[in-house]
Formats: C-alpha cells, structure tokens, sequence
C-alpha cells in the first residue's frame, strides 16, 4: 500500500468516527459498513492499528473501535514501587489510576493506550486499564545482581520500575551477586511471567567507589565522553583572542569589569560592569560569553551540545554540554585575558525602572575574579582588609548592592515569588564517601548576580518579543487551579488564607503568603506544598509570561556555557544585528525552535531528577554512619503509611506507621494529619520533633527514623 493511499485511508475512518450518526463497530461489522472483501481486510486492521498507535482512534474492551476519546486514550505510565501507577495523559488534568492487576505489563515511562473505566469523581481520580503499549520506555536497565544457582535477578535501582529482571544461565557475563549492571531486556514477559534480559556490561561492585554515582549516570542515559569527531574539533580552537576576530566589536577592555562565581567554578560565562551618574541613573552591563562564536550551527559540537541540552551537576563530577578546552578555556571570560561577549548593557532609574538598552557584540576583560564570599564580606561584613585590597572595586561593589535591592524590590511589588529554601553542599572525601553536609545559603552577593541575570534575561525577551522575531522563551504558567484550592484548604488549618480571583492566584498573593508564614514551625513545610502546587517551567517559542517572576516576558540568555537555549538565542540575536533575519531564515528558525524547546526541557528535567538522586544517595550513605543518633527534625510529610522528617541539613527519613507505638494511627487527608484513636496524639506538618536513625537502605535510598521520645 502505497503512502498516499495509506493517509487517505486514515483520514476517511477518522472522519467516519468523528460522525455524530456513526455507532462504534468490530473489525468485521466496520469491513461490512465500508463494502471491504474479506480478502482486504488484513489491509484493513493494518490501517486501524496504526491510528491506535498514533492515538487517533480507540478501541473498547469488546473489540469496537471508535473515537479515541470515547474507549482508550494515550498517555505515558508512571510506575509505584507497590505495583500501581498513573498514566499522564496530555491536555488532561487528571491523572488515570491504574491498579496493580490493570498494568498490563507496563513498566515506568512507557506510552500506552488506556481504557478509562471510571469517570473521576469529587476527589478522587478516574481508574482504567493499560489496554495496549506503544512504545517501550525501558530497552536497558540499571540495577542490583543477585544470583542464584543457574540463573539470576537484576533488582532494578529505579524504584518506579517495581518488576526484577530475570537473567538465565548464561546470559550474566559472570556477574556476581553485588555487582552494579546494565542489562538488555529480550523479552518484556506478561501478566505471570518476568521480564527477560541479558546482561551486556558490569559497572562495579557495589561497594566500589564510584559505582554508585556511575549507576545513576548511566540510568539516566547521560553522556559521558564527548564523540572523538567533537574533541577533534574542540582540540583545534585557539586559546586566545585573535585581533581580527575583535573587528567591528565594541571595545570595552577598559570598564572595570568583574565575575562573581562560586569559590570552585570554572566556566565563567556572566561578568558585569555597572556605574552610577550623578542624576542617579545606573548603567548596567551584563557580559555573557560569545560561544556561538566558536559553536557554529550545525557543526559537531552544536550537534552535540543540543543532544545533551544542558550540563549536569553531580555531587562528585560536572557533565558539561561542550568540552572543557571551550567551557574552561576560550570561552570562560578568565581574569586578565580578553575575550568575545554578547553584552546587555542597560539604563536603569533609582526606581528600577529600564530607561533603555543596547545589545551588541563586544570585547571585553575581565579585572577581578570575585567569589560570592568575597563580596559579601565586602558589602554585608564590612571586611576592611578585603575593602582595602580591592581598592575601588569595593566601591563598586557597593554600587551593585544598591541597585540589586532596587531591582528586587520592584519585583517583589510586582509579585515576584521568591522561595528562598535551604540547600545544601555535600563533602566528599577522596574515595567519594559523604564526610559532611553543610548548608548552602544565599547571600547579598548571590542576590545581585541573581537580579542583574534576572533583568538582562527580561530586558532581551521584551526586545525579540517586540520584533515579532522566532524566539525561544523560558514560560511559566498560572497554576492548576485545582491544586490551588487544595493548598488553600490545607494552609486554613495553620490560620492561614490566599485570595483567588477567577478561580486564579495571582502571584502577589503567593509572596504574601510566604511573607506572612516566614519565622514559622511551618514555614518550610508551606513553602514546599506551595511550590509543589506550581507548574513546572519549560522553554517554548511563544511567549506566554513567568508566573514566579510576575514577568511577562522571560528568557535565558545568560549562560550559554551550559544551557542550549541561550546558545540558541545568542544565535539569532548575532545574526538580527548584523544582517537582520532574511525571510528564508525566520522560516529556518520557525521550523527548528519548536524541536529545540521540547528537547531542552526534557534534558533540564533529566539533569535535575539525576541531580536529586545523587543527593539522596550520598544523604542515605551519610546517614548510614549515624544509626542510633538523635537528630530535631520537622514533620515534612504526612500520609497513610507515616511521617516524613526533615532535618536541619536537608536529609529527610520515614517514621513508619507502623513504629509509632501506643495506639492505632489514622490518617486524615484533609488536615494532613495522623491521629491515635484512643490517646488523640496528634502527628502534623510543620510538627518540631526528635528522631532516632533507625536504618539506611542504599539500594532503595530510602532513610528510616523512629520517633526518639518513644525510644
């Protein structure tokens, strides 16, 4: 069958179930109504079946095929560790319950077609079935080997994937129980019957250092070492800056021009440069590294960097978009050394308000090499040595406070939601063993960086949006109004109130609330719940405005060194200065944006989840040196099978509900509560408690406490 013919086919049964008249028919029934010989019919289910797997029809339990949305719809399953899972289905709200004896084989991520059985009721979701899988999620598998006499097991190490991996005699590569291994499934098994796999590579044993964290990188599918055609070409660029490559740039080697970075970071990609006139206007220069420069379209290395989307930083290593001798050399704006920029350089009132801007290609170098604490020691502290030694930088320095508390300010009067959690900083020693966990807190010096990155970012979406230019922007959107309202009865329980207007939250109203509960036991526990109830941000080409920021127009722009999107956009902003975009190119870049969107997000997502799970797992391995040690917590989580803790250095642990002693706990969803029948005790968020270090599981990641007053 011919393309042609196969598309017209489709689009006749699609328009023919769309029909208001047309009544859901079986393979056979459907060949009758259409006059098909029994000779076409296998033509026939061919057809049906590739508009199943594209998710344009449906079909019901009985064999009837019909409109998608009246039998099966297409979604990606989420896995539980306890069998059940979700299926996501786009545009849909609500998740779809699939109980444990309804997943049909599905395993975590795959995309399958699901017969919604039960219309979703007043606070509770709608349950179906996995009527089909489309498309396999989970080709290899990372997990644990346990073996057996003539066969063995792989445990998988993601909990989601909630089926072990059956390896038969011969098939192990002579792994040993304990080691970490990849292994291939050859067959995805059924309803009574494991998955089947073969191992094809031993990562380490498992008290190996270094296995631990290479398991996850490996889970996640992250590149490790760049293609050799890539390292070639990153081998060839310069280490300086030839003169040539600085004509018909804007000179400003001679601004007093500084970085502020982390004491160990080695791609510097922002600088600034900032004074004040005497009518008390700012002019303000954020500089950002002209890698598009050296990242030509189209070539290996851009290539490469938009497969890996972003750099990713692990506890113990950094996996960079593009190849140190760019990130750490050429294209990092080094102390002393003249380098390319694409520079932002704005007028700002004593108000905050942007009096004008200018985007051009310069060339700029850098004078100080400042880290965070060294600035705030000089504008916070006031550290008379460090002000001494850099002289008029101090000064200078001062100068960026003032206008960073401006821009802030006017944020925040705007709406702007700042959730200022603690973070943390995981020490490792030698053999990549946590030895300490020490908090991570913002200071005056992040903040400036922070809101001169912020203004730049803005100041260039408002531009390009106004040129009606392909663009990509960073969105964020209101929140599921739905979620709202359940955070709203959840925080009456603490006194506490957010107005809805429309059924929407406007962004002030959150800040407010943030204000309103600072100081508080459950200060950070609201915190969390209302950061929970947002949307997660993304990149698109259509400006549609940052919730969190108030902001109705957002980019990133700031840090192409390790973010594809601003190495896209610094493209397109180079090429609008000097030649203007023709026809051909916006067409170009009409075409191409809305794939490098959906791309990066989906590699932000992956970098963040394998950024969380190397900190849980050296926080579980931390711990583990701590069993039998009392620790104050915060109930951070309540649910029906017990309480979440949290700790002062960010670890957080299970009180089963099985080990709180003295009565029978019950759980009230509504209040987020657990209640004794008998005594009345009474387990809530935001509760200050003490708990004792009961265990650590390092394959689950898993920490569990027992309540310590009851110890």
């Amino acid at each position: 069958m011919s393309q042609d013919l196969l598309n017209e086919q489709k689009e006749l049964l699609v328009r023919l179930f769309d029909e208001k008249s047309y009544v859901p028919m079986k393979l056979k029934e459907l060949a009758v109504f259409l006059d098909i010989p029994k000779t076409r019919r296998e033509e026939l289910k061919k057809v049906l079946d590739i508009l199943l797997e594209e998710g344009k029809i449906g079909i019901s339990k009985k064999g009837k095929y019909g409109r998608a949305q009246e039998f099966a719809r297409v979604g990606v399953f989420t896995g539980h560790a306890r069998g059940f899972g979700f299926v996501t289905v786009e545009g849909q709200q609500e998740d779809i319950f699939i109980p444990a004896e309804r997943t049909g084989g599905a395993m975590n991520g795959d995309r399958v077609q699901v017969i919604t059985e039960e219309a979703g009721t007043k606070g509770k979701r709608p349950e179906g079935t996995v009527f089909k899988i489309l498309e396999r999620a989970n080709e290899t598998i990372i997990g644990y080997y346990q073996k057996n006499k003539s066969y063995g097991f792989v445990l998988p190490d993601n909990q989601k994937l909630n089926q072990d991996i059956f390896i038969p005699q011969g098939k192990d590569m002579g792994a040993v129980t304990g080691h970490k291994v990849v292994a291939r499934i050859t067959d995805f098994g059924g309803e009574r019957r494991k998955p089947e796999g073969v191992i094809t590579e031993i990562i380490g044993h498992v008290n190996d250092p270094g296995t631990d964290i290479l398991s996850i990188i490996k889970a996640y599918d992250l590149p490790q070492e760049f293609p050799q055609e890539v390292m070639r070409r990153a081998q060839l660029m310069p280490g300086e800056v030839d003169e040539r490559e600085m004509e018909g740039r804007l000179d400003l080697r001679l601004l007093p021009t500084v970085t502020i970075d982390g004491e160990d970071a080695k791609d510097l990609d922002d600088a600034i440069t900032i004074s004040r006139e005497r009518d008390g206007r700012y002019t303000l220069g954020v500089h950002i590294a002209d890698v598009t420069h050296y990242v030509r379209e189209g070539m290996p290395l851009d290539e490469e960097a938009l497969k890996r989307g972003t750099s990713v930083y692990l506890v113990d290593r950094v996996i960079p978009m593009l190849p140190h001798k760019l990130s750490n050399g050429i294209c990092s704006l080094n102390q002393g050394e003249d380098r390319l920029a694409l520079s932002c350089i704005m007028e700002i009132d004593d108000k905050g308000n942007m009096l004008g801007h200018q985007v051009a290609e310069t060339v700029i170098r850098v004078d100080r090499r400042m880290s965070y604490g060294q600035v705030n020691a000089i504008v916070t502290c006031q550290d008379q040595a460090l002000k001494e030694e850099y002289g008029e930088f101090a000064a200078m320095f001062r100068t960026m406070k003032e206008l960073s508390d401006i821009l802030r300010a006017k944020r925040r009067q705007r709406g702007s939601i700042d959730f200022d959690f603690p973070e943390s900083k995981i020490v490792l020693d030698d053999n990549g063993r946590p030895i300490d966990i020490k908090p991570y807190e913002r200071n005056a010096a992040t903040r400036i960086i922070e809101d001169f990155m912020l203004m730049a970012n803005e100041t260039i979406a408002e531009d390009y949006f106004w040129q009606e230019l392909p663009f990509v922007y960073r969105t964020h959107e209101y929140p599921d109004p739905e979620k709202m309202k359940r955070l709203g009865t959840f925080i009456n329980n603490f006194g506490y109130a957010i107005r809805t207007q429309n059924g929407e939250v406007h962004p002030k109203e959150v800040q407010k609330l943030l204000d309103s509960i600072q100081g508080t036991d459950e200060e950070a526990l609201i915190s969390r719940l209302t950061l929970r109830s947002m949307r997660q941000a993304r990149y698109g080409t259509i400006c549609t405005g940052h919730y969190g920021l108030a902001a109705n127009y957002y980019t990133h722009f700031t840090s192409p060194i390790r973010r594809y999107p601003d190495l896209q956009i610094h493209r397109i902003i180079k090429e609008n200065l000097r030649t203007g975009l023709t026809d051909k190119r916006i067409i170009h870049y009409e075409r191409i944006l809305p794939e490098v969107a959906k791309r990066c997000s989906a590699m932000e997502r992956r970098a963040d989840e394998a950024e969380r799970e190397t900190d849980r797992l050296k926080k579980c391995q931390y711990m583990s040196a701590h069993i039998g040690e009392v620790f104050e917590g915060v109930i951070s989580g309540v649910t029906g099978w017990g309480l979440y803790v949290e700790l002062p250095n960010t670890v957080e642990g299970l009180v089963h509900i099985g080990e709180l002693k003295g009565d029978y706990f019950v759980f009230d969803e509504e209040r987020m509560e657990l209640t004794g029948e008998r005594t009345g005790v009474r387990y809530k968020l935001g509760q200050k408690v003490s708990v004792l270090v009961k265990g650590c599981d390092k394959l689950t990641r898993n920490i569990d406490f027992l309540l310590a007053e009851e110890e």
